[in-house]
């Protein structure tokens, strides 16, 4: 099996090196193509308006000037010899859960892998918090990713679905179950920006998270990590909400309507 690695942190990240040891449990045929520098945040964008450079480090260790969709083209199109069967995209630091997945550069990584016709999969390893001197506990997603991930290679999925995996934040000795899980949505929004001012009197902006009791719902990818829970979400890139689809189809379609006086 030829696997195909990418991230989001970058291709220096201690993530990356723990989904090169995962993916060689699984495999001696194993590539690398992966940001040149951290692209947390960049979902699924890609370039259009600069060139990229890509740096070998290897026959199968490839860094792209770009974001991870912008990798699993070139690596896919260009800098393969042959297609690879699965897409890994990780170990992320810091959980992909909840509203997350929309903006993640990991997830993207694997979509984009999935909208080449690859099996792809996501990892991201929970965190106390979002601080420099804070350690993941990669070991957890090194303990286990490799028994899910050939699990659900054997039990296959649908063509259009990734594979979104994420670690709790515990050493693997506490771990005690995985679950498959739906997405969550967090109760209050995490997201703010902090206003500074540079030396010349400008303002900027600092974009982070807030921390905040959450009360996710049962089956949820959020409930199952804040229970120490392993969670396995499917996703795929359609967004219709096929209810309203169906509930606006009685009162739009066929000629346009016109304003009414």
């Amino acid at each position: 099996m030829r696997i195909l690695l990418t991230n989001d942190d970058g291709i220096e990240a201690d993530g990356l090196a723990c989904l090169e040891r995962i993916a060689r449990t699984l495999s001696d045929d194993v590539w690398v193509c992966a940001p040149a520098v951290e692209q947390s945040g960049k979902g699924r964008g890609i370039t259009l308006t600069e060139p990229m450079r890509v740096h070998r480090f290897g026959d199968k260790r490839f860094a792209v000037t770009g974001t991870p969709t912008d990798c699993v083209v070139l690596a896919v199109n260009d800098l393969m010899p042959k297609r690879p069967d699965l897409v890994l995209s990780g170990v992320n630091r810091g959980a992909n859960v909840g509203e997350d997945v929309s903006y993640s550069g990991t997830v993207a990584g694997a979509l984009q892998g999935m909208a080449m016709g690859i099996r792809s999969i996501a990892l991201s390893q929970s965190l106390e918090r979002f601080h420099d001197e804070v350690i993941a506990h990669y070991e957890t997603a090194e303990a286990f990713a490799p028994g899910i991930i050939q699990r659900l290679m054997e039990a296959g999925w649908s063509d259009n679905v990734v594979m979104n995996l994420n670690f709790p934040n515990l050493p693997p000795d506490l771990v005690k179950a995985v679950e498959v899980t739906s997405q969550g949505f967090r109760d209050l929004a995490e997201m703010h920006a902090i206003r500074r001012t540079d030396l010349r009197g400008r303002d900027y902006y600092w974009m982070g998270f807030r921390a905040g009791e959450q009360s996710p719902a049962e089956g949820t990818d959020l409930r199952a990590i804040a229970e120490g829970k392993i969670s396995v979400t499917p996703l795929h890139i359609d967004l219709t909400h096929h209810q309203t689809v169906y509930d606006l189809k009685k009162v739009l379609g066929g000629a346009p309507p016109k304003l009414k006086a």
